[in-house]
């Protein structure tokens, strides 16, 4: 099977039967804890009731207003720790028989229904004549997305500016095929062109006072949300180590089908990939779809800790993954031509809970050893880059270079300019990001209508 194969596409979804035997299972409760845990108030609870009562039209046009990315949450969100974990059906004791004692399958849900969507050209949406108003976006991610979205459906008239050659954002570079397809996301896409939002690509907004100069340029409003592209690595001085990548470089890479150029550096080799979350995920099964010969995971908390979901988990140990858990890497060992051969290690142990609530790691002193490897993929989180500042320099930011904003309407120190994403969260959930447009969207509006 070529390379190309094994990334090409994603799992298939419910089916029509499936998804309404889900929902006839779901308890119909008035104040729907579902409902309440989705940050993006997608309406879970609203759309499942529609879908029990075969009205899939309704549930479709449920979710569509809600959420315009309503496809790509289905698939991506870790609903198991949100709406699915405060679903009543999971709950089941002698008091309450009725519980089914397993969550209703909401994300599935969700996708089916959009899905639904594509396959019988059911449109939600009309485009809407065009007001007088122009907002500029910048980003082509999900925060950006869902802003422009929202906006759009009221005719404002929007234009996304993206620094990649494709729209999307993290879900066109950031995601590999089989767990997010670019066929779904040229669909999920397709329905906010449909607005009238216009995209120009291979179209950066920076330099100095860049994003500001926008709001020059004759744009009423802007909202930034172009992301975090830079990777956080615990060697900024070797980016140029041959077998070092990042995890943007090497998602990115197979996203853009170069399959060969990375199954020549993957094949046959041993991987390390240092991080815990999901992207780390992405990029260890990854690896061993390219026949890495061995793939190792480098997390220096425990298993219980990772931010990887439980399933992601399971999935890389029953792949055959050797985690390396509580062990911290220091620096790598690089040859004389300066290729890559190792990592510098240190055990650690878990001290007392950090702002994340999890147990601070801390080096276990004299307790450094060597690891061979040929490839390390750093997937340890994504940061601002470092001359972000100046694309908008009358903005406030924080000492990590995140934008600073009003949390109830994405408002940032300079009047018509708004934010949102990852750019004011740090790295977050898409979700999250989609909230962010919304919330921004609606804060916009206001400012426009003054």
């Amino acid at each position: 099977m070529s390379n190309a194969v094994k990334f090409e596409r994603m799992g298939k979804g419910l089916d029509l039967a499936q998804a309404i035997a889900e929902a006839d299972r779901c308890l119909l409760c008035h104040d729907a804890p579902c409902s309440d845990a989705c940050p993006a108030d997608t309406r879970p609870a609203e759309f499942i009731r529609k879908l029990r009562f075969k009205n899939v039209t309704g549930a479709i046009r449920t979710i569509k207003e809600n959420n315009i990315l309503g496809g790509a949450c289905g698939v991506l969100c870790p609903t198991s720790r949100l709406c699915e974990e405060k679903c009543s059906a999971m709950f089941k004791s002698q008091n309450r028989p009725e519980g089914a004692d397993r969550a209703i399958p909401i994300g599935g849900i969700q996708r089916f229904l959009i899905e639904h969507s594509w396959d019988r050209d059911i449109q939600i949406f009309e485009k809407p004549a065009a007001r007088a108003e122009r907002v500029a976006v910048v980003g082509s991610g999900p925060g950006g997305l869902s802003c422009a979205a929202e906006l759009a459906k009221d005719g404002y008239q929007v234009t996304v500016f993206e620094a990649k050659p494709e729209p999307g954002g993290v879900l066109r570079y950031g995601v590999v095929s089989y767990r997010f397809d670019l066929e779904f996301l040229a669909h999920e896409m397709q329905d906010i062109k449909s607005l009238g939002v216009e995209f120009k690509c291979n179209s950066p907004i920076e330099g100095e006072s860049g994003a500001e100069k926008l709001l020059q340029d004759g744009f009423d409003a802007v909202f930034l949300a172009p992301g975090l592209w830079a990777s956080a690595t615990i060697k900024p001085t070797g980016r140029d180590i041959d077998g070092l990548f990042s995890s943007v470089a090497y998602l990115s890479a197979l996203r853009d089908g170069r399959f060969e150029e990375m199954e020549k550096r993957i094949q046959g080799k041993t991987v390390a990939v240092i991080g815990g979350g999901s992207v780390a995920m992405d990029c260890i099964e990854s690896a061993i779809r390219l026949d890495a010969k061995d793939v190792y995971l480098i997390y220096r908390r425990s298993y219980s800790q990772m931010p990887a979901e439980p399933d992601e988990r399971i999935e890389a140990l029953e792949c055959g993954v050797h985690f390396l858990l509580l062990n911290q890497p220091l620096d790598y060992i690089i040859d004389d031509q300066n290729r890559l051969v190792g990592v510098n290690l240190v055990r650690t142990r878990l001290d007392e809970p950090d702002d994340s609530g999890r147990r601070r790691p801390e080096n276990i002193e004299g307790s450094e050893w060597t690891m061979n490897t040929d490839v390390v993929i750093e997937a340890i989180g994504n940061i601002a880059p470092d001359e972000s500042p100046r694309w908008y320099p009358n903005i406030k930011v924080d000492d990590k270079k995140l934008i600073q904003v009003e949390p109830e309407s994405g408002r940032t120190s300079v009047d018509g300019i708004f934010a949102g994403g990852d750019i004011v969260r740090g790295p977050a959930l898409v979700v999250e990001a989609v909230q962010d447009g919304k919330v921004a969207a609606a804060a916009i509006k206001k400012f426009l209508q003054k």
